[in-house]
């Protein structure tokens, strides 16, 4: 049953068939909470089962974005999402935010909340994209663009990410020239994209420079501030510690700088750190921080402007687009 048949049906049939008012199933669309409980898995069973949407307030152009995250604790999550609602809000557009914590029943519940919303585009920021989800998305004939800072998705949609790979090329390599030899890497949460190409990138340039990777200076991370501490203390009780640490990202690198300050040991003096993201706060960091610039506002601009224009009905150029990481010098790394 497609997106047609699900405008064909009306609130009041809606309400008709599950024996209540228009007004309550009004009340449940806008999410009030004065339904009660049974009352309201009974409409919202309705909704789904007949896959009704409401609307679109503006056709032919783009009235709403949602833009969707696992989380929003990360400081990232915040540069994308003020890139997309540059672009949206310059289109006259709205910008919902969501957050699923990688759970069914909140991702259910937001696809139901999009279906009522007569949303126009989605922006998935997610690790879990698989075939369920866009069979879903294709249902409700809504376009969709992946942001893929941590995952590759296994959908066939337009998706935007960077150059993890080189980035951490970049790093290594800033590292090798300064005189380090003994290079350790804290990588990110296991399974996802941007881990192994930051690790892969990270070997690389090992490689390049006819080094080893040591197994020992490889710990894994989870990318949160506390993984970077504990990975910091681990490699620095190592009979031989590291010169340098390369982390996967900037909220792990200062978790490392806590685990050098506890430590009594200082960046870059005793040990050179270099991060990636380059969020803002690591350049009033203290030394402020080297790291790979991630440039997470204009993947959020990217990524709304081609989500409007799928809603224009423009193609789209290619499945995917990489944008380049840089690095930046800044004061925590030094020679050895």
């Amino acid at each position: 049953m497609g997106r047609a048949s699900g405008r064909a049906v009306t609130i009041s049939a809606i309400a008709a068939e599950a024996g209540v008012s228009v007004p309550t199933v009004s009340r449940v669309l806008n999410g009030r909470s004065d339904v009660a409980p049974g009352t309201r898995e009974r409409v919202e069973q309705l909704l789904r089962h007949h896959e009704y949407r409401r609307p679109s307030r503006r056709q032919g152009h783009a009235c709403l974005v949602d833009l969707v995250f696992d989380d929003l604790d990360s400081p990232w999550a915040l540069e994308i999402v003020r890139g997309v609602e540059e672009v949206a809000h310059s289109a006259g557009a709205g910008t919902v935010v969501s957050a699923i914590h990688s759970r069914a029943s909140d991702r259910r519940q937001w696809l139901d909340n999009l279906r009522v919303r007569a949303t126009d585009a989605v922006i998935l920021v997610l690790t879990d994209l698989d075939g369920e989800l866009g069979a879903e998305l294709e249902r409700l004939d809504v376009p969709a663009v992946a942001i893929d800072p941590a995952g590759v998705p296994a959908l066939d949609l337009p998706t935007i990410g960077v150059t993890n790979w080189s980035g951490a090329v970049s790093a290594t390599e800033h590292l090798i020239g300064l005189g380090h030899r003994r290079i350790a890497h804290i990588s990110g949460r296991p399974g996802l994209w941007c881990t192994r190409s930051r690790l892969d990138g990270y070997r690389a340039g090992l490689g390049s420079a006819g080094l080893e990777p040591a197994a020992e200076l490889v710990v894994e991370g989870d990318f949160g501030y506390e993984s970077g501490y504990r990975a910091g203390v681990h490699l620095l009780g190592l009979a031989e510690p590291p010169t340098a640490v390369f982390a996967a990202n900037d909220q792990m690198a200062m978790g490392v700088y806590e685990a050098l300050r506890r430590s009594g040991r200082r960046v870059p003096d005793d040990v050179s750190v270099v991060g990636f993201d380059d969020l803002p706060s690591s350049r009033w960091a203290s030394p402020p921080m080297t790291t790979v610039r991630q440039p997470l506002t204009e993947l959020g601009r990217m990524a709304s402007q081609m989500a409007l224009r799928m809603v224009g009905g423009e193609s789209i150029e290619g499945p995917r687009v990489e944008l380049a990481t840089e690095l930046v010098v800044r004061e925590s790394t030094a020679a050895r």
